[in-house]
């Protein structure tokens, strides 16, 4: 952890518009509070004092301390599941209005970095690499289901050899590749937000640990200082809910994830590993996802943990995954490593209701967080303001409690991932 309260990441160390914010000392109202000062309880922040609603916004250590501040930076169309997926589940209809809300994410991205000047370093395209030769003809089906039945002509089923000229490494089969998926620098994009939420008239507090909150309307929410009345509360911690709200803890899993940034590679070396700007994921069921930084770092991201601890060194947990793609990377150093805490549902699906008429809630975004965050707090927004169509079909998703709770989850998640680690591999 840096003296600034941040973990000694890459995206910390090119951060730009740090801002420390004042801990809450004082009792205050308000017509919000937010618990939680990543994308979802930004967005939700941000677009509410648009709407003329006061809005104070408590968060627990710095904005972005958490996934938002430390993720791959991914921003794919659809949602988790893919939209194949989708329309088993849940029929043509159901997918479709889904997709729409992903395309309305990725615009409400756009949309914020250009309104607000967020310098995030927003670039364009994601591949998907197949690891397995039996994958083979998803690219394809998918490609041609997005033309067909979504309106959606931005996608492209490659070859081996295409693939392999735009991400050199031997292990993958084919390729997908989505023109108008992207990726930025995570935790620039919320220091972005929190900024314009600032300019909107959020009152932002950080190191503001939120302790407990009353079921009442107006709810007091307290914290070891102060305390906010409020006619709403937006709940926003997604891995980080810990015991705050029981009765949804478990629907999520809280998971570790980890990623390392190597030293500078040069423009041309960077280009022979990843020859445009892309983000790319592989098919694994634990996805390795990598991209070239602005200046021409390797971004790498994999392997996870179930339990409340990191692996003690990161960079030597993650470096094997690196070069089991990129061989030729094995002379190159690594600058960063570090990890952070995200959260999955069982149907990895996003989590989204309220508890009580003024209680709302939004996390699970399961390795798809950083749209479907920022949209998850757009549409709890409109739901406070009496707009609730979209926030509705969200939270009629059917979201499971992990078997045994909160108690047993992380045994069962172990046994669970213990299986789909080892069909990856075979």
């Amino acid at each position: 952890m840096t003296q600034a309260g941040y973990p000694d990441t890459y995206y910390f160390a090119t951060a730009n518009g740090l801002e420390e914010h004042p801990e809450l000392t004082e009792n205050l109202q308000a017509d919000v509070c937010v618990i939680g000062g990543g994308y979802t309880g930004l967005s939700a922040a941000l677009n509410l004092a648009e709407r003329g609603y006061q809005v104070v916004l408590l968060e627990a250590e710095r904005i972005g301390f958490g996934a938002s501040g430390r993720n791959g930076g991914l921003i794919g169309s659809g949602q988790r599941k893919d939209v194949l997926e989708m329309e088993k589940a849940f029929g043509l209809e159901t997918s479709r209005k889904f997709w729409d809300f992903a395309e309305d994410a990725k615009a409400e991205i756009r949309e914020r970095v250009a309104k607000h000047d967020i310098q995030c370093d927003l670039q364009r395209g994601q591949l998907v690499g197949m690891h397995k030769k039996s994958y083979i003809g998803w690219a394809r089906e998918l490609s041609d289901a997005l033309a067909e039945r979504y309106d959606y002509p931005n996608t492209h089923a490659l070859s081996q050899e295409e693939t392999r000229a735009l991400v050199n490494t031997p292990t993958f089969f084919e390729g997908f590749l989505d023109d108008d998926a992207a990726h930025l620098h995570p935790l620039n994009f919320a220091l972005g937000l929190a900024r314009a939420a600032r300019e909107a008239g959020v009152r932002i507090f950080e190191n503001s640990r939120v302790t407990a909150y009353t079921r009442t309307d107006p709810a007091l929410v307290s914290t070891d200082k102060g305390s906010v009345k409020a006619s709403f509360i937006v709940l926003g911690c997604n891995g980080y809910l810990g015991k705050l709200e029981r009765k949804v803890a478990g629907k999520i899993m809280p998971i570790n994830n980890f990623m390392i940034a190597t030293e500078p590679l040069g423009e041309e070396r960077a280009r022979s590993v990843i020859s445009k700007r892309i983000g790319v994921h592989d098919s694994r069921f634990v996805v390795n996802y990598f991209r070239m930084s602005e200046d021409h770092r390797l971004l790498f991201g994999g392997g996870e943990n179930y339990r409340p601890s990191f692996p003690k060194d990161i960079l030597n947990f993650v470096r094997p995954y690196m070069l089991k793609l990129f061989p030729q990377l094995s002379d190159v150093k690594v600058d960063y490593a570090w990890g952070g805490t995200l959260s999955v549902t069982v149907n990895r699906l996003p989590h989204l209701g309220r508890l009580e008429p003024n209680l709302f809630f939004g996390h699970g975004f399961s390795g798809h967080g950083v749209s479907t965050s920022v949209f998850a707090g757009k549409i709890m927004a409109e739901a406070i303001s009496g707009t609730a169509e979209r926030f509705d079909v969200f939270s009629s998703l059917p979201i499971h409690t992990f078997p045994g709770g909160t108690m047993l989850r992380y045994p069962g998640m172990v046994l669970g991932m213990l299986f789909f680690s080892m069909k990856d591999k075979l």
